[in-house]
């Protein structure tokens, strides 16, 4: 039986297939059409997980959806009834609705066929148990405590409960218009940083700062002796004007979300642009704390509730990784499963494992240990592309050569690596998630101070305060890193060991902590070769890791990849087993 998997029409648009039960293939739609989080309807995600699973559109037995319109339907009544929220926002929200529901004519339409040709079952999955669904049903464990923490969807910001089994039981909602997410976006809008997704980049900025302003921060957010948060509304336009969003085709459009009493609070926001002072940099901390007071205020809550040790852990608030490497500090939780795609574009994930495990009722059989589910590309083809761009590289004065040996190639890019070349790294099959994580990665030496700037100046291009990360050998963490527990999916802070900042340097962020990715040699053997035969020649079992991009998506297609070192000034560059040197 062949499940898909749909995030449609909002961020970072997505599609995974299962077979049986069993993953086959996941992707974001951003990669194919080359702009950051596209929302839209993911036509050429499909059409890659279809020719991965060897199937037509025709042959898909059930399509899942991580929305359901019909969800919270009183909630919804009942806020409009009493705030009476502008009509431009009932609007806005009834025509993405119909979009979600009308989403067998999209499929019939994208693919040229009558819909009745269309055997599939549609399900829509509630958002919030679709986040909740990626993150318990292809975890580890048999029962966990199951939390899903985001902006908004389907009229919840967050959502909790326990997964048993092939079970989950929702517990507990936190409804519109409260949401720790947005809370997190209105700040980071209000520092300057507008795009959609960077609240990430506030993440960086919070280490240089104090949290001095937290008495502010805790007038923005107010908490409860049940567990739950709610935000003081005189602060925020979202629960009456609505904010202005733009999910159809394209780059995702957030409108400010905080009103004129925000300014008064905090005073002038600051513009695009502008320059980052302390004060910034200041209440970037007081965010960032009072996000994880918040947290950790509802994660040991339900701990209190449920009593179990295990925690699994979803939607966007999630990849915030300063407050995941703290849960086991700040929670009585022992142990933590958060997917490599958290995110929105899990939630695709999420619907089809619900719809195979709790709608059918089929058992558990699938565990997501590693996060290599998108395309891959043959020798012939990675050879192909080369030959296409070979007057190019001849007029860069690149060399290249071939060596199939796999250990000889590990050991000629580590040579590369610690004599302070900078490597594009482009093997096997692509990641799934924000994160790149040795397959579509850039790679440097953690050991030298300069090359974060070295790499901002000539290739990525970004703020100067953003940190790198430490992909790390598995077995060497604690010798590193004051917590031990692996984190494949790049997905949690640590504290690097004192006696250890001034030798990885690179990705040592001014607070002494490091956004790690542990890598074992049955996930990634070749990426795990190359670090360990850099440690062969350095003593340190580390690599500088960052994506394989320059202010755009993670490369998918090896021609993306050349693009990328062609308009940089990367060194080198190693496409499966091609070698690729700038003279």
């Amino acid at each position: 039986m062949i499940v898909l998997g749909i995030n449609a029409y909002h961020a970072d648009s997505s599609a995974c297939i299962l077979r049986n039960g069993e993953l086959l293939a996941a992707v974001e739609e951003e990669r194919f059409e080359r702009i950051k989080h596209w929302a839209g309807f993911p036509t050429q995600s499909i059409k890659y997980c279809l020719g991965k699973a060897g199937v037509s559109i025709e042959e898909i037995d059930h399509i899942a959806m991580n929305r359901n319109p019909k969800a919270n339907l009183l909630r919804k009544t009942w806020f409009v009834l009493r705030q009476r929220p502008s009509l431009a926002l009932i609007k806005d929200r009834a025509q993405n609705a119909s979009t979600v529901i009308d989403i067998k004519k999209t499929i019939a339409k994208e693919f040229g066929l009558p819909a009745e040709k269309l055997k599939a079952k549609i399900s829509y999955v509630e958002h919030h148990i679709a986040h909740l669904a990626s993150a318990f049903l292809v975890s580890p464990f048999e029962q966990a405590a199951v939390v899903s923490v985001d902006g908004f969807g389907d009229f919840v910001g967050a959502m909790w409960g326990i997964g048993s089994g092939n079970h989950l039981k929702v517990e507990e909602k936190i409804y519109f218009p409260h949401s720790l997410g947005l809370f997190y976006l209105a700040i980071t809008q209000w520092l300057g940083f507008t795009q959609y997704g960077d609240e990430y980049k506030v993440m960086g900025l919070a280490a240089y700062g104090e949290p001095s302003e937290q008495s502010k921060m805790r007038e923005i957010v107010k908490l409860n002796s049940s567990g739950q948060f709610g935000l003081n509304l005189r602060y925020f336009l979202h629960q009456v004007k609505g904010a202005s969003m733009t999910f159809e085709a394209g780059e995702p459009q957030m409108g400010i979300v905080f009103s004129p009493e925000m300014e008064r609070l905090l005073g002038p926001r600051r513009t695009p642009g502008e320059p980052i002072t302390h004060r910034h940099e200041h209440i970037a901390a007081s965010l960032q704390q009072r996000y994880e007071e918040a947290l950790f205020h509802l994660l040991n809550y339900v701990y209190e509730q449920v009593k179990i040790p295990n925690l699994c852990l979803a939607g966007g608030c999630a990849m915030n990784s300063l407050a995941n490497g703290k849960i086991f500090h700040r929670t009585p939780f022992k142990e933590v499963y958060i997917q490599a795609a958290a995110g929105d574009a899990g939630g695709a994930m999420g619907a089809a494992f619900h719809v195979w495990n709790q709608t059918l009722q089929h058992p558990r059989s699938f565990v997501l240990k590693s996060a290599y589910w998108g395309p891959q590309f043959s020798e012939a083809e990675l050879s192909e592309a080369i030959d296409s761009r070979n007057n190019e590289l001849v007029k860069s004065n690149c060399k290249i050569e071939k060596i199939d040996d796999k250990i000889a190639l590990c050991r000629h890019t580590a040579q590369e690596i610690a004599a302070g070349k900078v490597v594009g790294w482009f093997q096997g099959r692509m990641e799934w998630g924000p994160r790149a994580l040795g397959n579509r990665s850039i790679l440097a030496d953690p050991r030298k101070k300069e090359m974060k700037d070295i790499l901002n100046e000539r290739i990525k291009r970004r703020e100067s305060f953003r940190p790198f990360a430490p992909s790390i050998l598995l077995e060497s963490v604690d010798e590193y890193f004051e917590q031990d527990y692996p984190d494949p999916f790049m997905i949690k802070v640590y504290m690097i060991r004192a006696e250890k900042r001034d030798l990885i340097p690179a990705v040592t962020h001014v607070d002494g902590t490091g956004r790690l990715q542990t890598v074992a040699e049955k996930d990634n053997p070749l990426y795990w070769r190359l670090i360990k035969e850099f440690e062969k020649i350095t003593q340190v079992p580390v690599l500088l890791n960052t994506s394989f991009n320059e202010n755009e998506p993670i490369v998918c297609h090896p021609q993306e990849a050349l693009d990328c070192f062609l308009r940089t000034r990367m060194d080198v560059l190693v496409l499966g087993p091609y070698m690729i040197k700038r003279s």
